[in-house]
């Protein structure tokens, strides 16, 4: 029997903070994205793409984001 590779299922928790003064706690980017010398750049235009995706789903869409960083406390 033949076993499947171990992954790395590690996420990154954000928060952020839209224009119009909302907040959006604990959004989840996979710690593989982060890899390079952008540092947490990719984490902000990953978090518009899920947007983006959830706006199609929902039909109600986020403004822009005026803030992101790290959830404290990982």
């Amino acid at each position: 029997m033949a076993r499947k590779k171990a992954t790395d299922n590690t996420y990154v928790l954000f928060d952020i903070i839209y224009e119009d003064g909302t907040l959006s706690s604990n959004r989840k980017i996979e710690s593989a994205e982060l890899l390079g010398q952008e540092g947490d750049t990719p984490a902000k235009w990953l978090i518009e793409a899920q947007d983006r995706k959830i706006a199609e789903m929902s039909g109600n869409s986020r403004g822009p984001i005026k803030t992101i960083c790290r959830t404290p406390g990982q």
